[in-house]
């Protein structure tokens, strides 16, 4: 269970803040950097969550944002267990409970692979556009993808899970799919990169 009483320590006063084993560090630590993003990212999806409840054609595929809206409630809480992983210096060697697993990174997969499979091909690349809803999932994959940055650069130097480091990679991929199936859901045009243009 979880208890905070008092918001702000003073720590960061000095540009510190506390790691979840209870060692100091700088803010500009790498392991500050990589579980920050995550929160980051975290936001935007609830952003994004946001958008679909505002989404003007949700009567045309409740089901299908309904549903979307609780796999991305389940992966916020997958982010936050992977900010808790990230803030936890042991967590390579077994340290908390509250980590990304296989398992996530194949639920992934498994409803990318279907809402994929009702997209027509890729003939060309997307610019970030179609919708609020499809622009907010693009933020969210980019930010999924700076976020992935800083894992990698955090397992340079420090030992990091290798399945923390996919989950974030198939995440990013899952945000891209998701882009293209609410595009497709609710009739909004994919925008498409045409170099002809430049």
């Amino acid at each position: 269970m979880v208890y905070i009483s008092k918001v702000y320590t003073k720590f960061g006063d000095r540009g510190e803040t506390m790691l979840a084993d209870g060692q100091r560090v700088s803010k500009a630590n790498a392991r500050i950097g990589a579980y920050g993003e995550i929160d980051e990212l975290n936001s935007v999806l609830g952003l994004l969550r946001a958008e679909l409840l505002r989404e003007p054609k949700r009567d045309r595929a409740e089901p299908f944002l309904k549903a979307l809206d609780g796999e991305l409630g389940r992966i916020q809480q997958e982010l936050f267990n992977l900010g808790a992983e990230l803030a936890t210096p042991k967590a390579a060697e077994g340290g908390p409970s509250l980590v990304v697993e296989e398992r996530h990174v194949t639920l992934l997969e498994q409803t990318m692979d279907a809402w994929n499979a009702e997209l027509q091909p890729l003939r060309s690349f997307i610019l970030p556009g179609g919708s609020a809803a499809a622009s907010v999932c693009h933020l969210a994959r980019t930010v999924c993808r700076r976020a992935e940055r800083s894992i990698v650069a955090l397992a340079a130097i420090e030992p990091v899970r290798g399945v923390a480091v996919i989950y974030v990679n198939r995440l990013s991929d899952y945000l891209f799919v998701v882009s293209r199936a609410l595009c497709h859901r609710l009739g909004d045009p994919e925008v498409l990169w045409d170099p002809k243009t430049t």
